[in-house]
């Protein structure tokens, strides 16, 4: 799926790939699509829950030698 924006968090801990994703999620529109690298393992439980509490959609989720890659649909 294609994207409008993308953030590598490569090599940042918890809670720095999150906090990092919001601030550029917020710079987006409702409906845009941005996509998140990390390599903390953790991102796999916390991006996810962090899209469902504030009303983004979690797209797709991938793992691929050692990265880890999230489509976030922005909400409303």
């Amino acid at each position: 799926m294609s994207h409008n924006d993308e953030i590598d968090c490569s090599g940042m801990s918890c809670p720095l790939p999150v906090v990092k994703s919001k601030m550029k999620i917020d710079t987006m529109n409702p409906g845009e699509v941005l996509k998140i690298i990390t390599t903390d393992p953790g991102s796999c439980k916390d991006i996810p829950a962090w899209a469902n509490r504030v009303g983004h959609e979690m797209i797709e989720e991938a793992e691929e030698n050692g990265k880890y890659y999230f489509l976030v649909k922005r909400g409303e």
